[in-house]
């Protein structure tokens, strides 16, 4: 492993508050001590209490306190800044090795000034992800919870921040590492078999060893590649696409939904021509929205390649709203539109009800009539509560995915697990036409491997850095 000391801007670009400058590695603390002035010469701590004899070190700094003073540049003697620094001596600290914080005002003059300073000092600038890849490698945290920092970085939603926060407790861990001692264990007697072979059936008891394989490993494998077919949706979004004729409100839709005016909305038929999309929170669920061009027979050439785009849309959605004017007749392209979404889960939308008189209200065929259907007025804002229930419902299902105990894993562990399935279910047809013991334990070795590499047990270099540079600098 480097053994070079890291250092990185922390905090967002631009102006803020506060901009933090983060430093882990074995100088880290001899760095601080360089530049740092602190405000009392006693380094007395921020909340009151100076640190006792014992606590101190030959840096004088206390672990875990905040220290106020000024960063300054050893070479002229030149104020940086006024900041507060907190030093986090190994092993309680977030990568196990010593850790320094430097809380400096928000700016990147400022901020870019402290981080200059730090590496002419002997640190270098961190590679994305790399403190938190020194936490996994250090031991602080296994491979589930280090991927799983990206995920609450990423988090679009509460849910899905409730999603990544499981798996960086650990539950992904130790369920992974129930199923994966328990084939090891199973192994161990497999081998033992090998070993002692006049007395095979006592040690491996084929009908007994099939019912644990498919309880203990096979079951518990399938929940968990099912919690991702699930919850990978509160990663992604649930992508929803609105289709419709032209005119018909899909671009008020979306602009109401968003409560921004996103979308161009004019009389004239025809104005959206490519697909507009945005991300918007309906009741903690993640939902990407698409207003697409208007579906209708046309000539321009560039309404065809939007509509040759909302095609593709369609195609891609995991929920269409299909918008129907609740004021008019039902014309030939609604039918046709119809017949294009009616593969996907979609939503009837009846919009601009503000329109209807009671008599003129649009007449649904019965296959229509069999399809989930709300009435609005995007204009007034009238049935929106009503649509976005029924979008949570039909795109998420009526029996979501509980956030509180469910374990959703990403798609490579979810690919992991499935080997190790595939593994697990060979080992079961192995078991009842009798093969060899040998065989049986290359199988098993087959399904422990990928459990090893979902904790990061056994996992290459390359996919190490595959995993990490999904992260920013200062994480």
């Amino acid at each position: 492993m480097d053994n070079s000391t890291i250092a990185a801007i922390a905090t967002p670009g631009g102006r803020g508050g506060i901009g933090i400058i983060k430093i882990s590695g074995p100088r880290a603390v001899s760095i601080a001590t360089t530049i740092f002035s602190p405000a009392e010469s006693k380094l007395k701590a921020i909340h009151g209490k100076t640190a006792s004899t014992k606590d101190k070190t030959r840096d004088g700094f206390q672990s875990h306190r905040l220290y106020l003073g000024h960063i300054i540049d050893p070479e002229n003697r030149r104020v940086v800044d006024e900041v507060l620094l907190c030093v986090m001596k190994a092993p309680r600290s977030y990568t196990k090795e010593d850790v320094v914080e430097i809380n400096a005002h928000g700016g990147q003059v400022a901020v870019n000034a402290i981080l200059e300073l730090v590496l002419r000092q002997g640190g270098r600038v961190a590679e994305p992800g790399e403190f938190t890849k020194r936490a996994f490698l250090n031991g602080r945290i296994d491979l589930t919870q280090a991927e799983a920092v990206i995920d609450i970085i990423n988090a679009r939603s509460d849910k899905a921040l409730k999603a990544a926060a499981a798996l960086i407790k650990g539950q992904l861990k130790r369920r992974v590492e129930q199923i994966r001692e328990f084939l090891i264990a199973f192994l161990a007697r497999v081998e033992g078999s090998i070993d002692f072979p006049d007395e095979v059936e006592d040690i491996v008891d084929s009908r007994a060893a099939i019912a644990d394989i498919k309880a203990c490993a096979i079951k518990p494998l399938k929940q968990l590649v099912q919690h991702y077919l699930d919850g990978n949706i509160l990663r992604q979004g649930l992508k929803v696409v609105v289709v419709g004729r032209p005119n018909v409100g899909k671009s008020s839709l979306l602009n109401r939904l968003l409560q921004s005016e996103r979308a161009i909305v004019t009389a004239v038929p025809g104005t959206t021509r490519d697909t507009i999309e945005e991300t918007l929170n309906i009741k903690g669920f993640p939902i990407v929205l698409a207003d697409t061009a208007g579906l209708h027979d046309t000539a321009d050439p560039i309404e065809i390649l939007g509509m040759e785009k909302t095609m593709e849309n369609i195609e891609g959605a995991d929920l269409v709203i299909f918008m129907i004017e609740a004021n008019r007749p039902l014309t030939a392209e609604d039918h046709n539109i119809f017949r294009k979404v009616k593969s996907k889960p979609f939503i009837i939308a009846l919009n601009k009800i503000d329109l209807v008189n009671g008599e003129n209200f649009v007449v649904l065929p019965d296959p229509w009539m069999e399809k989930d259907r709300v009435k609005i007025s995007a204009l007034y804002d009238r049935g929106l509560e009503q649509l976005k229930e029924k979008m949570v419902r039909t795109g998420f299902g009526k029996d979501a995915v509980d956030i509180e105990t469910a374990i959703v894993p990403n798609l490579r562990q979810k690919l992991l697990l499935a080997d190790s399935i595939r593994a697990s279910e060979i080992i079961i047809r192995e078991l009842e036409n009798g093969t060899p013991m040998e065989l049986i334990a290359i199988s098993l070795q087959e399904a422990i491997e990928p459990l090893g590499q979902v904790l990061g047990t056994h996992v290459k270099v390359d996919v190490l850095d595959q995993i990490f540079s999904r992260f920013c600098i200062g994480k």
